[in-house]
């Protein structure tokens, strides 16, 4: 039975009508299929314009908007869910027949391309942090190399947009994928059939959702039996592959094994190795610290996994300067080093970005980190020894900046990102580093990490509080 033959004449409801809503939308009215678009939104349109041409361009599809419709989620016989959507929370898994299937976008292009007779290559990635960098350097690096890639899934393109529409057995619109998945993404993936994947670390991240560390381990170890090769950080146990039987390359600051992925100082550099192959120094990386090294030596274990060069990716990576807001570094005039890594959300990132970003500053330099926002019940607990070891000075604003305040004595609680950066200027000289990394999510405040990021940028370059 093709996908497409368990698809038709069944009840099928999308839940969401966002960015991937929608391309499930356009994909199934594409394949001819009836099915229903459900909102808790009222407008969940950027207008109603917009909405009525929705309406009028998919004929096939009933637009059900202003709440959950119990009766559609009740008759279902196939949900696909956003990922954005708490089934649980929202009160939907209750409705939800033991017959029906619930699956989400990534599922759904997964059915579609195992059953194409040229099935689009896929690499995967997961973790609490660095999942976007490590994407976005693999993209880089496959283009670099005349690979025909695209990245999709929690980044880039909705990954059903990768398929032609009207195909029947032909699905490739590129050569392979480049995946981000995220846990709300895997928590409806079971058909994914990758070259290699990787859960690059894991610490406490979504527990407002997934409730404890072991479910969210569980929900992100869930990605290797999808893949051929399970490629796992040695710095990090919660990240080992449980399949005995699976091909398995790792990768860590010490000296690797054949077949493997590391670090060794040769004449007195620190050098990216495989096994005892020399790949590149640590100096000659566009993103510094020890975090970068690690999504560096990850994405070389995914990209030698997938046939490329590794010698052709050494030469080709000098190009890529990272992601904006991801320990970007900040144009002033002031001699201050300004980093903007609004996208560290979780604990483990701003403990990634404060223990790659402070050996670099020497013995005279202090760091300021600006930390806060909504911590999504995370434990923060774990940030108190870098913070007494590394941080001179801390300041932390939202919903649990009093919080992580409260780990440490030389902190100050304030109420805006612009009133924080007002107050590390007048504690930082020449020489320091200010860090934004939050550790939290940005909702409480901002609309997303890239407006507080944006807005951390506008203060630190302002010569004045007229930023405000």
């Amino acid at each position: 039975m093709t996908w497409l033959t368990a698809f038709k004449g069944k009840n099928i409801v999308v839940l969401g009508a966002g960015m991937t809503g929608l391309s499930c939308l356009r994909f199934l009215h594409g394949q001819g299929l009836s099915f229903a678009v459900n909102d808790s939104r009222a407008a969940p349109f950027a207008s109603n314009g917009e909405q009525i041409k929705y309406m009028n361009d998919y004929p096939r599809a009933q637009f059900v908007f202003g709440q959950w419709q119990q009766s559609l989620i009740v008759s279902a016989d196939i949900i696909i869910a956003s990922p954005g959507i708490n089934l649980e929370d929202e009160g939907i898994a209750a409705l939800i027949s033991k017959h029906c299937r619930v699956i989400g976008d990534i599922e759904l292009f997964c059915l579609v391309n195992n059953s194409s007779t040229k099935p689009i290559k896929m690499l995967a990635v997961t973790g609490s942090n660095g999942k976007s960098t490590v994407v976005s350097l693999l993209d880089y690096l496959a283009k670099s190399l005349g690979e025909s890639a695209s990245l999709a899934g929690n980044i880039g393109e909705p990954i059903l947009n990768l398929i032609h529409e009207g195909f029947n057995t032909e699905v490739k619109s590129v050569d392979i994928a480049i995946v981000e998945l995220s846990s709300f993404q895997l928590e409806t993936l079971v058909s994914m059939k990758a070259i290699a994947a990787s859960v690059l670390n894991l610490s406490d991240d979504h527990l407002d959702r997934h409730k404890t560390l072991a479910n969210y381990q569980t929900i992100k170890q869930s990605i290797y039996p999808q893949a051929k090769i399970a490629v796992v950080n040695r710095e990090d146990k919660a990240t080992n592959s449980l399949i005995t039987e699976q091909k398995v390359i790792s990768f860590g600051l010490n000296a690797p094994e054949q077949g493997h992925f590391g670090l060794a100082i040769i004449d007195d550099q620190q050098v990216i190795m495989f096994g005892e192959q020399e790949i590149i120094t640590l100096d000659e990386l566009p993103l510094a610290g020890m975090h970068n090294a690690l999504n560096y030596m990850a994405a070389f274990a995914l990209g030698y996994s997938a046939g490329w060069s590794l010698s052709a990716m050494a030469e080709n990576i000098a190009g890529f300067t990272g992601l904006a807001h991801r320990c970007q570094r900040v144009v002033t005039d002031d001699g201050i080093q300004w980093i903007n890594d609004s996208k560290a959300t979780n604990v483990g990132a701003s403990l990634a970005a404060i223990s790659g970003l402070s050996p670099t500053l020497s013995g005279k330099n202090q760091l300021i980190l600006i930390a806060g926002g909504d911590g999504k019940g995370a434990d923060f607990t774990p940030l108190k020894n870098i913070f007494n070891l590394e941080v001179s000075q801390l300041i932390t604003l939202g919903k649990d900046g009093a919080e992580i305040a409260g780990l440490v004595s030389n902190s100050i609680v304030v109420e805006t990102l612009v009133e924080a950066v007002e107050q590390a200027k007048k504690i930082a000289k020449a020489g320091d580093m200010v860090l934004l990394s939050p550790a939290c999510a940005s909702i409480d405040m901002f609309k997303n990490y890239m407006v507080r990021g944006e807005q951390f940028i506008a203060a630190a370059q302002a010569k004045d509080t007229s930023c405000r």
